[in-house]
């Protein structure tokens, strides 16, 4: 195994917000629809499977398969990310910590090795999607005017 893609992809950003505030951008349904991917249903409760499609640059759909792991509200998120009709395994993890009146958001996906060695599934498309979702898209959605 390579250890350099054995090793979890680590993404850190710090919000104008307080926590509690973050933590309902990244656990209610309604809030997620605003910035992160369209989801029938989410609860954050061990156990609870979601699902939620997204496309490549080329425009190919997949279908992430996922089960809440771990809830700490307001503290920690863990659940599983992998993709229907594709092995592989991976956990995310969302992780708040608050700095005064910001707060630090901590997202580490593991596993991201267990996935096919295709463009869409190398390290670096992730590093990218999750330095645009939560560099832009959950920046813009938590500090809008």
């Amino acid at each position: 195994m390579n250890t350099v893609t054995s090793q979890p992809l680590v993404k850190e950003a710090v919000y104008n917000a307080p926590a509690n505030r973050v933590w309902a951008a990244i656990t209610d349904n309604e809030q997620m629809k605003e910035w992160y991917f369209k989801m029938d249903a989410f609860k954050p409760e061990v156990g609870f499977e979601f699902t939620f499609a997204g496309c490549n640059e080329e425009g190919v759909e997949y279908v992430h398969l996922c089960k809440v792991l771990e809830v700490i509200p307001n503290k920690k998120l863990v659940h599983s990310w992998t993709y229907k009709d594709h092995p592989g395994y991976s956990e995310v993890a969302w992780e708040l910590f608050e700095e005064g009146d910001k707060t630090r958001l901590r997202l580490t996906h593991t596993g991201l090795d267990s996935f096919p060695d295709t463009p869409s599934f190398k390290r670096e498309s992730f590093n990218q999607g999750w330095t645009e979702i939560l560099g832009t898209m959950l920046r813009n959605y938590l500090e809008k005017a």
